[in-house]
Order: structure tokens, then C-alpha cells, then sequence
């Protein structure tokens, strides 16, 4: 059984760990050692987002956490008004009935792809945190299709991640990470939008790089 590389390995760990990123900040990040995990998957991926992974671990480690979490809120919670609502619905549309419409297309994905969100989970199913790990799903699944050999499994999960990098994360993403960015008062929000802009891009050019083969 042939061997998952090191890459493919790091590009699906790394997927998880910046899910997390977007949930409240907490002691736990410093405890688990969530930032030194990411700067290490991020050297594997490239030089320039082991960088960015490195910066965002050091801005972590700057920040007030009390500050963190008021920016938090501010971004993505903030009544009546989020600054970043990190929802793709109202990115793709501010209309209330296509919103629905997008994520019923983007529960369709999920199941395709067998990914159940925990029924503990009291947010919606179109949060990035959420999409993020689905897209770590997608890689995990790809990388044991390819470490079986499995040639109709691979090219499954290929046409998936294309459905869902292409056709959904890669059209709302943008205007968001900008809004973060834009309205971020830590440094750390804003080294998170451009880390996760970097990755997304960097996963859409695996994916052409694929998608050519």
C-alpha cells in the first residue's frame, strides 16, 4: 500500500487546525499547542505560509486574550451587526430564501461526502469553521483512496473537492477573509485572514494541479 506523502498529509492536518482558529479563543489554543502545529504543517506546504503560520502563532502570543475575545465578538457575534458574519449564505446572498437555498446545495455536498456535523453543535452547518473541516474530510478521504490505490474512490473525492473548492468555498471566502481583515482591531484576526486566504488559494492550485492531471 503506497505511502501518503508528507504534504498531502500536512495540507489535511492543516485544514483542522485552522478550523479551530475560527471558534472563541481560549487558554486551551496556548494548551494544545494549536500555533506550533500550524507553523509546522504550514513549513511542510511552503515557505511562505510556514511564515504567515509563524506570525500568527506570535501574534496569538502577544494578544490579551480578554482583547481577543471582544474582537471576536465584535467580527463574528457583534450585535445587532457582525463586522465578518462566517456565514457563506450571507456572502453568496443577502436574500433570506436563496441564503436557505445555499445551504441546502452545501448540505448536498456534505452528504456526499459523509460528513455528519455533531448534533451537539449549536451553530449553523455553513460556518467557515464547519466548511473547514469538511474540507479536512475531503483531503483524509483523498489520501486513503490514494493510499489503497483506489483509483474510482480518488477520482469520486477529486469531482467532490472540485464541487465544493470551486463551486462554493472559493466564492464566498474572499469577501470575507477581506472583511476580517479590514475590520480586525488585533493583529491576530488579521494574520488569521491572510494565513487562511494564503492555504485556500493554495489549496484551489492543488486542486487545478489535479484537475490538469
Amino acid at each position: 500500500m503506497p505511502a501518503v506523502p508528507d504534504l498531502a498529509l500536512a495540507r489535511q492536518e492543516l485544514c483542522r487546525f485552522l478550523a479551530g482558529c475560527y471558534y472563541e479563543p481560549g487558554p486551551e489554543f496556548a494548551e494544545e499547542r494549536l500555533f506550533e502545529s500550524i507553523a509546522a504543517a504550514a513549513q511542510r506546504i511552503s515557505p511562505e505560509l510556514g511564515e504567515h503560520g509563524q506570525r500568527l502563532g506570535a501574534a496569538f502570543a502577544a494578544a490579551d486574550l480578554q482583547d481577543l475575545l471582544v474582537d471576536y465578538t465584535r467580527l463574528f457575534l457583534g450585535a445587532p451587526q457582525a463586522l465578518a458574519k462566517p456565514y457563506a449564505s450571507v456572502w453568496l446572498s443577502g436574500d433570506p430564501e436563496l441564503m436557505q437555498e445555499s445551504v441546502v446545495e452545501l448540505q448536498k455536498l456534505y452528504a456526499q461526502g459523509g460528513f455528519e456535523i455533531d448534533e451537539d453543535f449549536r451553530d449553523l452547518p455553513d460556518h467557515v469553521a464547519v466548511e473547514l473541516e469538511f474540507l479536512y474530510l475531503l483531503n483524509f478521504r483523498l489520501n486513503q483512496a490514494r493510499a489503497a490505490d483506489d483509483t474510482a474512490a480518488v477520482q469520486a473525492v477529486e469531482v467532490l473537492r472540485t464541487l465544493f473548492l470551486v463551486g462554493h468555498l472559493g466564492r464566498w471566502l474572499g469577501g470575507f477573509i477581506l472583511a476580517v481583515h479590514d475590520e480586525a482591531q488585533s493583529d491576530f484576526y488579521r494574520e488569521l485572514a491572510e494565513f487562511t486566504e494564503l492555504f485556500v488559494r493554495l489549496e484551489g492550485q492543488q486542486q487545478d494541479t489535479v484537475t490538469r492531471h
